[in-house]
């Protein structure tokens, strides 16, 4: 079975990063490594990490880094040239996974056709489960790629986002560049154009589960409207640095 590394990139993620951590203890087996890279947190998420580190570094391998730049493709980019594991895992801060998650991956790229994975996020917040924004985010790994990119997606292209914990080989990625640390978001999406090239992308019919706090911010209508704003346009070639505006920082 192939080590994986677990990438956290946090900024201000003091709500969501404890829970996430108490989870990564119950993985079986366990990661090689979670690697926690802060840029900057202004509120108490270094401490949690830290106390994460203490409370945790017997069962669980936890390193937190600070990155000195700001901006998730950045942090993600150096946690992963720390990384030793053969896979990396990619993992938002307020995003839960299945407690056969090492298990999951290293079935999934077993297959040498597959080059990159990912699950079904099933957005939820306190107080409901956002059902018809999750089926949407799930219709849209496939029918992204197929309306905007037809040639890549017979190739095996699906359109991954990084609620939907990314994972690939370590040595995939690097021959990729990475992620495009000029991208300030879709940095997920051209990851999965770059590796189109090793193999397919694929969606594993497994849950994960994401806060749904910048829908609860924004309300679904108005969340809908700007995802797929942001999709559309992205999609016909909109540079992302022009979108991000459209998609604001939300904790």
């Amino acid at each position: 079975m192939s080590q994986v590394s677990i990438v956290i990139p946090t900024l201000n993620e003091a709500a969501s990063l404890g829970r996430t951590l108490r989870q990564l203890t119950l993985l079986n087996p366990p990661p090689l490594e979670v690697i926690i890279v802060d840029s900057g947190s202004e509120d108490q998420t270094l401490a949690v990490a830290k106390q994460g580190f203490g409370s945790f570094n017997q069962s669980l391998c936890i390193q937190v880094l600070s990155c000195e730049r700001r901006g998730r493709s950045i942090q993600m980019n150096y946690g992963a040239s720390a990384a030793t594991g053969d896979i990396l895992c990619f993992l938002h801060a307020d995003t839960w996974v299945p407690d056969d998650l090492i298990t999951i991956i290293n079935k999934t790229l077993a297959e040498p056709t597959i080059a990159c994975g990912g699950f079904i996020s099933l957005m939820s917040g306190s107080q409901t489960t956002r059902w018809g924004i999750s089926l949407h985010n799930y219709l849209k790994t496939y029918y992204a790629p197929l309306l905007f990119k037809p040639h890549l997606f017979f190739r095996g292209l699906r359109l991954l986002f990084g609620d939907q914990v990314m994972f690939c080989r370590r040595t995939d990625f690097w021959d990729c560049s990475g992620f495009d640390e000029a991208l300030p978001i879709m940095e997920d999406g051209d990851l999965c154009l770059k590796l189109v090239k090793k193999g397919r992308i694929h969606q594993v019919n497994r849950i994960v589960h994401s806060s749904d706090r910048r829908v609860a911010k924004w309300g679904s209508f108005k969340a809908n409207a700007i995802y797929l704003y942001i999709g559309f346009l992205w999609g016909i070639g909109v540079d992302a640095n022009y979108l991000k505006q459209f998609y604001q920082d939300i904790r």
